[in-house]
């Protein structure tokens, strides 16, 4: 197998484990962090990746994306405050672990099922992948904007609370993209005679607006609103700190299957890591054999939600590798760096940068191993220093660097008002409930979806039919209409449930 061979070429460069290793600690470090998150430390550190090769590139950013959700975990169980959307379902148990004095034990559990996870997901990824991409070789034009079409409504309309909100946010991506010059006629569109705007906006600031300034945002007036100390839960009892195979052995079970559905639902564009997490707690807490006792300091309970949370991370690359379809936020900047790097994503990917491909994979396995011995042997040490960085001196070297690096993309001051808008944009976005996710993803696949449904009008004789009338094409638009029917139907069955319970009462 090819991932051979790229182990064996990524473990021979010292410079290319350095970054590895580097990006380990930077990604549990933002991930356990409170008010961060790895996408946002990913667009910051985007810029820095221009001048670099684009397998060092790409892997520092995996790495890190790898390393912040396993990150999350620290801070859901010392600080009761989740790094991360997914590791809330780790607070559940983890946090009250803490309390009892064994936060050693639930950070250890947490490392080993986390790696178990990840380990499984890549797993996966390495040996599908190509045969998903040989599939989609065989996708013609209609075929590959179907799959845009179902991609934009899936993750529209599945994140988050609201199908209208998620479609809204979705279709506000879609038309911020469209801002600059159409590439069939050459006429500038919504560009309000504004020549900034002629070569479009930005990836780099949007991002850095989104997912930086738009969270910090989001914190500051969380922290103002709910003012809390936060402290941490961490115990110097040797024996909370130890865990042994015994106390692991019963954890085993519920990280396998962890790892089998949050594999499962990586490779599915849109539904991520939190509802991973938390359907792998609740079939955890389902076949328990003391249900009633998850909740108040399992350990069982915080390996399922961590195994499923990270065994998304591989298998989400598949469909943003073979057809360019980001399942994630952190796959979209990923997207961004491939591009920036002049390479085409999709399933031509594998005919010409098959190596690289394969050497990425195989940093990803590399990284997992790095995260999992700095985690097991030095969490808590990562807890210490967490604690001692003030959020007052924390925020204002966010926006320094946030500034800088959306200045330092293409030496541009309208970037940097790009930046700010987006992020006031990224703000409202979480305050209203809107789909940031969706929001982003439809911004980086929007171009690629217009030039498919170009070509493949250009192809037909009988207008948009040609979707109608090729089976596959066909298959991906009903499939899309029905994420949406069952999405509403979810929603309104969950009404009526409320609805009853309050009769009742």
């Amino acid at each position: 197998m090819e991932i051979f061979p790229a182990l064996l070429s990524v473990i021979t460069d010292p410079i290319l484990l350095g970054a590895i290793l580097l990006a380990a600690v930077v990604g549990m470090v933002v991930g356990a962090t409170p008010g961060l998150t790895a996408s946002a430390a990913i667009a910051m550190l985007l810029p820095i990746t221009f001048h670099m090769p684009p397998l060092f590139a790409l892997a520092f950013l995996y790495v890190i994306g790898k390393s912040g959700r396993y990150g999350g975990s620290i801070a859901a169980i010392l600080f009761n405050t989740p790094g991360t959307a997914a590791s809330a379902a780790t607070q559940i148990d983890g946090y009250p672990l803490a309390r009892a004095g064994k936060a050693g034990k639930a950070m250890k559990v947490a490392t080993i099922s986390s790696v178990i996870g990840d380990f499984m997901g890549d797993i996966m990824l390495v040996v599908g992948v190509g045969f998903i991409a040989a599939l989609a070789l065989k996708l013609g034009p209609p075929e590959i904007f179907a799959v845009y079409f179902a991609a934009f409504v899936v993750i529209g309309s599945v994140i988050g609370n609201s199908v209208l909100k998620g479609l809204a946010s979705a279709l506000l991506g879609i038309i911020i993209a469209m801002i600059g010059i159409d590439p069939i006629s050459g006429e500038e569109r919504y560009t309000f005679g504004m020549f900034e705007l002629s070569n479009g906006i930005g990836l780099v600031p949007l991002m850095i607006g989104v997912f930086v300034l738009g969270e910090v945002f989001a914190q500051m007036e969380e922290r103002r609103n709910h003012p809390a100390k936060i402290k941490s839960n961490e115990t110097t009892d040797p024996d909370g700190n130890q865990l042994s195979w015994e106390e692991y052995k019963p954890c085993l079970p519920h990280a396998l299957r962890g790892g089998v559905i949050g594999a499962a639902i990586g490779v599915l564009p849109g539904l991520g890591s939190a509802i991973a997490a938390f359907i792998s707690y609740g079939e955890g807490k389902r076949r328990a054999k003391d249900p009633e006792q998850w909740g108040k300091g399992k350990l069982e309970g915080v390996a399922a939600p961590e195994a499923a949370n990270n065994a998304v991370s591989g298998p989400s690359m598949a469909p943003l590798l073979t057809l360019g379809i980001p399942g994630s936020t952190i796959g979209a900047i990923l997207l961004g760096v491939f591009l920036i790097h002049g390479i085409q994503v999709g399933p031509t990917l594998f005919l010409t940068d098959k190596e690289l491909v394969y050497q990425l994979f195989a940093c990803g396995i590399l990284g997992i191993f790095a995260y999992g011995l700095i985690g097991y042997f030095g969490a808590t040490r990562v807890s210490r220093i967490i604690l001692k960085i003030p959020t007052q001196v924390l925020y204002p070297l966010i926006f320094l660097t946030a500034f800088i690096a959306a200045f330092s993309a293409r030496g541009s001051l309208f970037d940097v008002t790009v930046m700010t808008c987006a992020g006031f944009a990224g703000w409202l976005m979480r305050k209203y409930e809107f789909n940031v996710a969706a929001f982003v993803i439809s911004f980086v696949l929007a171009k690629g979806a217009e030039e498919t449904f170009r070509q493949a009008m250009l192809m037909s004789k009988d207008g948009a039919m040609i979707f109608i009338e090729r089976p596959i094409a066909l298959a991906f638009l009903i499939l899309g209409v029905a994420a949406i029917a069952l999405r509403v139907r979810s929603i309104m069955k969950q009404r009526r449930k409320v609805k009853g319970a309050l009769a009742d009462a």
